[in-house]
Parts: C-alpha cells; structure tokens; sequence
C-alpha cells in the first residue's frame, strides 16, 4: 500500500485533507468528502458527545467534574472545538449552528467566568478562541483588539507577560498566529496581517526552533505531537507558514530538513510527543507508530517547499 493509499483509508477529516493538499482532486469532490466529516468517523463522534448547552464536558477550557486522571484533561469545550477545526468541519453544520449560539451564551470561562468569545486574559487561550471565532462566525474583534495591543516588542507574545514577562514563546504565538490567520481571512483586517508579519519574523529569526540569545535548539519543539493542544512544534509552525503562504526563507532550511530525516523507510512519520490527558478517544496507535496527521501535514509541507 502506497503511503497516499494508506492516508485515504482513514477517516475523513483527513482524507478531504489528502485530496485537497496532495491529490488534488476536483473542489466537488474534495467537498463532498469533507461534508463527510459531521456524518462519520471522528467528527460525528464529537458531535455526539456535545452537551444540551452546547459545550463539551460542562466546561469552557477545563471539564465541570473533577478528573483525576495525569496530565490536563482535553475534553472540554475549548480543546474540542479545536480538533472539529482541525478536521475541517464545515462550520455550517447544522449541528453547530444551532451549538455555536449555545457556546456564546452558556460557557464561561473558568479565570473569572468571562463569556466564551469574550475571552480572557491569556494570550494562548486568547488566540485559539479567535480561531474558534472566526472559524465559526462569531464576533471576536474584541480579543483581537485586545492581541494586537499585547504584542511584544520582539513580535511575539507570552501568556506569562502579565507577570512580567517581556520576551515572547513559542507556544504562545503559534496559538495567537493561528488565530489572527483566521481572522484575516474572516474580515480582511490590514493591522492583523501587519501584526502576523511581526510575529512570523519571531518564528523566522529564530529558525522555528533555537534560542535567538544563544542558538540552542529547544529539543521539546523538535517532536512532532497531534493534537498539539497548546504547545508548539518545529511541524506545527511550519504548517502555519504554509497556510498562510508564506514566502519560503533560508531561515526555516534546518526546520525542512528536520522534518525530511524524521520520514520512515515507507515515507511515513510517526507519532510523538502526546500531550498526557483525559481524551474523547484515540485518533492515532500512540507515540512512536506511524501517524496519518503528521504524515499528512509533514507531506504537503515538504509539497509546498518544493512547488516554491
């Protein structure tokens, strides 16, 4: 079995993926397939798995019921609606048109029971909501204005500014990046796209996974994870940077062929670095087998810098 042939015998949140990234199939057909998403496979199971009130597991970034289980649980509203991002759930789901409006009014963030797309004071937590905002046709100009005005003076942002803090993370402005990505494209807004240039430059000058002080890799960022949840990786950024078209620059090269040396003897990537916490359900076979995400996303990356 080729490795495009394995990738399509999936679910498929990732074969309209495939199609659309890989393939390149005709738009009808990509579009069907993903219609698919809502009805089958992963995506009909976090449907189902919505509450009445339109959130999952009682809460907006944490579950209502204490879990003891290691790790941060990722079964609430927040991190779901980032998988149902992922896999490309059209946001006119009838399902979430009618949950969205119930996210808006009934889930409270747990920092001080702000309203969902009001959100809070996190920049992370921040720019994944924009996301979901965006995404979904919620108005969340209000977090973005809020973003744009915590921007720090080497372009990035930290969720730790609050206390202090007046260098940038990784982990933070993938989540902010992504976000305003979204957003841009949701309305247009000229600022937004200044503010991602700035904030991309971060990525960039740092070549996606060193120290800028002392040029020491950041070996966590080296391994590839899915879902990422709140936490950066060299695959991660360098998805971003094809989505939003970025010009390809020497600055990345290291990253490129980090990702080409982590490829297997049948082209496949495998799986690292799980983020430990109470799931809806497994998407992969665990860390060190073979995982269609990042084989996906590894892909069409190494596809994008080779069309440049």
């Amino acid at each position: 079995m080729s490795v495009i042939e394995w990738l399509l015998n999936s679910d498929p949140a990732i074969r309209w993926q495939v199609m659309r990234d890989l393939t390149r199939e005709p738009a009808e057909v990509i579009a069907a397939e993903r219609a698919r998403v809502a009805s089958e496979g992963w995506g009909k199971r976090l449907l189902e798995l919505e509450d009445e009130d339109g959130q999952w597991a009682g809460g907006a970034l944490f579950p209502a019921a204490t879990d003891d289980s290691p790790g941060q649980p990722w079964t609430a509203t927040s991190p779901t609606l980032q998988l149902l991002r992922a896999f490309g759930i059209y946001p006119d789901t009838p399902q979430l048109e009618r949950g969205i409006p119930l996210v808006r009014e009934n889930a409270k963030w747990e920092h001080d029971g702000q309203r969902y797309f009001d959100g809070e004071v996190e920049p992370c937590i921040n720019g994944r909501t924009v996301a979901d905002g965006a995404y979904f046709g919620e108005d969340v100009s209000g977090i973005v204005e809020l973003l744009l005005s915590e921007q720090l003076d080497d372009g990035g942002w930290n969720c730790e500014a609050e206390n202090g803090s007046v260098r940038s993370s990784f982990d933070t402005t993938i989540e902010v990046l992504e976000g305003l990505l979204e957003y841009e494209r949701a309305t247009g807004d000229a600022r937004v796209k200044v503010a991602r240039e700035r904030a991309q430059g971060y990525l960039l000058d740092r070549h996606l996974m060193r120290r800028l002080s002392t040029g020491e890799v950041h070996e966590k960022y080296t391994s590839f994870a899915f879902p990422p949840r709140w936490h950066y990786d060299v695959l991660r950024g360098l998805d971003y940077l094809r989505d939003a078209g970025v010009t390809p620059d020497e600055r990345w090269d290291e990253a490129i062929a980090l990702v080409r040396a982590k490829r297997d003897p049948e082209g496949r990537w495998p799986l690292e670095n799980t983020h430990v916490g109470a799931i809806h359900f497994e998407l992969e076979d665990g860390d060190g087998n073979p995982s269609r995400w990042n084989t996906l996303r590894a892909l069409r990356v190494l596809e994008w810098v080779k069309a440049d």
